[in-house]
């Protein structure tokens, strides 16, 4: 079986390691000159760990990732410690795994190296693919030179401008977030002592923060700030001076300041993303990563979402190529509920963030009163989750289905289509879960009494009885 993976990057790479393991002979189509990852840091939770663990690299990403030890929350005008989520010993027996950050190109060089020393993936560059016709026996994929190579299934993960995606789904281009980011890397010994943590550290203010945190095994410092200043058009790594990025968090505190006068070299990208949909498969065609469901970085989700969506497909596709469409079928309904639910969630982080005044004031005091027990309750729906489908789809298992008709000798029944999920929760987010804490092992689990109202991702509420 041949399987067509569009895009190079860490989802693609992620999909053909995934997929391999299940026997496929995978060709990488990357539209760049050459396999390379732009970008500075990245964070990993333990659900991109455990996801990792699964593609056989989370051994290998330990050795060169710092262990974060805190998420610090400031408040970056007063310069207030408002509260910190502690990822030492109880988070990582809890989730089974630590929270991370790297180098976005060390742990593409890892991922592309296991497809390098693989004997069944073909990595090819220069090979953009434009897009796919179904034919008889699978699929015909188009490349933009005119070229077309035969699959038997195609796995679009070409990104945020897929064009994959724009064949499949068609919804023009990502939606201009009205926010830019500013990134710059800084050499650890030119950090002050006194500032450097291993921590992710966010500084909040009004309509911006600032996020830093150390990478490449300590030895940078990471930097970078966002803000709200609704540009009118999109643009990516461009070169902006040092002046721009002070001018624009002059409002935050002398700590901040600090760590912001370190960067040079800065540059700037235009935050994007695109609406959730319900269909990412068509035929013997899938999405998976950003092309499926690109979304804001501020749950530092993007690239575990991936990892987890290769996972999950390589465990789908591991039966015959004629039970394909019904397994892609089956990826989309196993994982477009619970991406949907981290698109809102980064979405919504803008207003936790972001928050003004006595909105930023209320916010403080609610979330300084939270435990230790209780912030990891909020994120164990998502840092927790080792089953990476919805929770109402059905086994990964490649087993064939006992009431499915049978087959011929030898060939495997036909996976049974799972059913639509639900709709994304619609319940109130604090930090990264819902009200109502979920996932919670039975000696962590905290009465209503302990909740003193909640700040919403969207806006602050008046206590409430939970």
């Amino acid at each position: 079986m041949t399987t067509v993976v569009a895009g190079g990057g860490i989802g693609g790479l992620a999909a053909a390691l995934s997929l391999r393991a299940r026997g496929h002979h995978v060709v990488v189509c990357e539209r760049g000159d050459d396999f390379v990852e732009l970008g500075a840091g990245i964070q990993l939770a333990p659900n991109g760990m455990h996801a990792l663990d699964r593609l056989g690299l989370a051994a290998a990403v330990r050795r060169i990732a710092v262990p974060v030890e805190e998420l610090r929350f400031m408040d970056g005008v007063s310069g207030e410690h408002v509260i910190s989520m502690p990822l030492g010993e109880r988070y990582r027996a809890r989730f089974r795994n630590p929270y991370v950050v790297v180098h976005r190109g060390e742990l593409y060089r890892l991922l592309l190296r296991a497809c390098q020393d693989s004997d069944g993936i073909e990595l090819r560059s220069s090979s953009q693919v434009a897009g796919y016709e179904h034919t008889d026996r699978g699929v015909r994929v188009r490349l933009a030179d005119g070229r077309t190579l035969a699959a038997d299934a195609l796995v679009g993960a070409d990104g945020l401008h897929s064009a994959v995606r724009a064949q499949l789904v068609g919804d023009g281009p990502p939606r201009n977030a009205g926010i830019t980011v500013y990134r710059s890397i800084v050499p650890m010994e030119r950090v002050p002592e006194d500032l450097r943590h291993r921590s992710v550290t966010w500084w909040t203010g009004p309509g911006r923060h600032f996020v830093h945190y150390p990478i490449a095994g300590g030895s940078f410092l990471n930097l970078a700030p966002s803000v709200e200043n609704r540009p009118a058009e999109t643009f990516a790594g461009v070169a902006v001076p040092a002046t721009e990025v002070r001018e624009q968090f002059a409002v935050l505190c002398g700590t901040a300041q600090r760590l912001l006068e370190l960067g040079t070299e800065w540059k700037a990208w235009v935050l994007v993303d695109r609406e959730p949909v319900d269909v990412w498969a068509d035929g013997r065609v899938v999405l998976l990563g950003d092309a499926a469901h690109p979304m804001l970085h501020y749950a530092a989700q993007g690239a575990c979402m991936a990892l987890e969506d290769a996972v999950v497909l390589g465990d789908l596709l591991n039966c015959s190529a004629e039970h394909f469409g019904a397994a892609l079928r089956r990826f989309d309904a196993a994982r477009r509920a619970r991406t949907a639910r981290v698109h809102r969630l980064a979405r919504d982080s803008v207003g936790l963030w972001h928050a003004r005044g006595e909105t930023a004031a209320a916010r403080n005091k609610v979330l300084s009163a939270m435990s230790e027990t209780g912030l990891h309750d909020y994120v164990a729906w998502l840092h927790g989750t080792r089953n990476f489908a919805a929770p109402d789809a059905p086994s990964l298992s490649a087993a064939p289905d006992p009431d499915a008709p049978s087959t011929a000798p030898g060939a495997e029944a036909q996976p049974a289509a799972a059913p639509a999920p639900p709709p994304a929760d619609e319940g109130t987010y604090t930090l990264a879960g819902p009200l109502a804490p979920v996932d919670v092992h039975p000696a962590d689990r905290v009465t209503p009494s302990a909740h003193f109202g909640t700040h919403t991702l969207g806006g602050y509420l008046d206590p409430m009885d939970p």
